[in-house]
């Protein structure tokens, strides 16, 4: 896709963006919102024996969804408005308080007829002035977070709202609208192509969520639902503490520096793994003090105790302390492997025994000695490595299909950047 398209030196022009189709140069022109979109209002008053739709509109782009019926007579405000389809098929909604966030998209046909507040406004698109998939990106830009939205905020730091008549009057630069088709065809191949991705991702992640369910026994099981051939015998019921060395991070609050060794806690676990992009760091002195007791080594499980409970990790690295996480290093005596403790941490056995042990009112905590003496279902060695080994393939594959997404949004965002102006 990106073959068809020129970059355009911007110190020469400056009302086209940096990367556009071959075709088109004329300049961007300047117009308001409201030369394509108009605000509608299809009035409705509730009726008590009647029953009505209403929707959602999700932040971040996240389109607008149905969020269930209620009978008039539990509708407290009686005048609404209606989505009207048939009328204006191209229907666009945000909400005033959210739009900056990024509450604001298409209404789709099986939200047709719902009801909607004044908080709400119903917004026509002109089909021959503006493309659909154009402004749908065009929502998405810096360009029009500046325009559309910073410029319009009213209200105090307590409620932010934009009212609909200074969003349509606000003013961006647009092409032709055949250019327009273009960019909106561009992006939403890139869209379905992200979604295709997300799908397959989702898909992955509910597949590993029913294996954990069926690979581990619950409900008091000695045995789990599904297991490899060639094994048959009884799990061991067995302590963590017996085969784990099982210790925590400092409880400290040593003195942060600009640069140094990082320090980790339960909020850079996460369920993709160790998240180091927010830290802080230690002197070596603290560094060294923190790991008299609390070594990390590559291939030691870390586990959040307080505020986030659980989102074990295994670590591929050790130049790090921790802080009010749990440390599990392997025995070299009776064996238990970390790939298949891992995999427990994360079934919902172990969410279970979460749900019930961990104590603290607004700080969620669980005490390292319930984490010591917690009681489990161990197979043999043997069959601990191959389950071991199939969740790390199933893990790689996940994080394979979680890059190429992610490349995906970072290719879109770059794009979003160089073909609006």
């Amino acid at each position: 896709m990106v073959g068809t398209m020129a970059k355009i030196d911007d110190s020469v022009k400056k009302k086209v963006p940096e990367l556009r189709f071959k075709g088109f140069t004329d300049d961007w022109e300047e117009r308001k919102l409201s030369s394509g979109l108009r605000e509608y209002t299809d009035r409705v008053i509730v009726e008590d024996d009647k029953e009505y739709y209403q929707i959602s509109v999700r932040n971040n782009f996240g389109g607008i969804t149905l969020r269930g019926s209620k009978m008039g007579n539990k509708i407290g405000r009686k005048r609404q408005a209606k989505i009207n389809l048939t009328k204006y098929p191209q229907t666009l909604i945000f909400t005033r308080q959210t739009v900056e966030q990024g509450g604001i998209g298409w209404v789709d046909k099986y939200c047709d007829g719902a009801i909607v507040t004044e908080n709400m406004p119903t917004i026509s698109l002109d089909t021959s002035v503006f493309s659909k998939y154009f402004l749908t990106n065009l929502f998405q830009t810096r360009i029009f977070y500046k325009n559309a939205i910073l410029d319009n905020v009213e209200g105090g730091s307590a409620q932010i709202a934009i009212h609909e008549s200074k969003f349509l009057s606000s003013t961006l630069l647009f092409p032709n609208l055949d250019e327009q088709e273009k960019i909106g065809q561009f992006f939403k191949q890139l869209d379905d192509t992200i979604d295709l991705h997300q799908r397959k991702l989702d898909l992955l992640k509910e597949q590993k969520k029913g294996f954990l369910q069926k690979m581990f026994p619950k409900n008091g099981a000695k045995i789990p639902e599904l297991r490899f051939a060639g094994f048959a015998d009884d799990w061991e019921e067995r302590k963590l503490g017996e085969f784990s060395d099982v210790r925590d991070g400092t409880h400290a609050s040593p003195k942060y520096v600009s640069q140094g060794h990082p320090m980790v806690t339960s909020k850079n676990l996460t369920h993709s793994g160790l998240d180091m992009t927010d830290v802080s760091f230690l002197t070596d002195e603290d560094f060294n003090e923190i790991n008299k007791r609390s070594k990390v080594s590559i291939g030691d499980i870390l586990f959040g105790m307080i505020g986030t409970i659980g989102n074990p990790v295994i670590v591929d690295r050790d130049d790090f302390a921790i802080k009010n996480v749990a440390l599990i290093k392997e025995k070299t005596s009776n064996p238990i492997t970390n790939k298949w403790l891992l995999q427990y941490l994360k079934s919902p056995s172990f969410n279970q025994f979460i749900q019930k042990e961990n104590a603290g009112g607004t700080q969620k905590f669980i005490a390292l000695g319930l984490i010591r003496d917690m009681k489990l279902r161990v197979p043999e060695f043997d069959e601990q490595q191959k389950i071991g080994a199939f969740f790390k393939k199933i893990d790689e594959t996940i994080t394979l299909h979680q890059r190429k997404l992610d490349l995906l949004k970072e290719q879109k965002k770059g794009f979003l950047q160089k073909m609006f102006v």
